[in-house]
């Protein structure tokens, strides 16, 4: 099974996919809270793939990393941490 959904294909999404999820995880370290509005903004991608690139990053697969969320008003704000070091020491992506 996919972690991307059953229309996934790595040959024709993969690039693509991979490539918005580190845009997301860079501006997202470094943005503090953020609305999904606010990172559309920023990196011009859909909320919709925005919301789901940080469902992602919470996965070992793509990093542990935590994402917290807070409701501002209506709005919801994201923020993103590294994970916890004795996490991070175990995956390959800080190495």
């Amino acid at each position: 099974m996919s972690t991307f959904g059953p229309a996934y294909d790595e040959k024709i999404d993969g690039e693509r996919i991979n490539k918005q999820q580190a845009r997301i995880r860079k501006f997202m370290l470094n943005a503090g809270w953020k609305t999904l509005g606010e990172i559309e903004e920023a990196l011009n991608y859909p909320q919709a793939s925005i919301s789901a690139q940080l469902r992602h990053l919470r996965k070992r697969r793509f990093g542990s990393f935590i994402v917290d969320k807070r409701r501002m008003g209506t709005a919801w704000e994201y923020h993103v941490s590294p994970p916890k070091e004795e996490t991070a020491e175990q995956l390959s992506i800080f190495k």
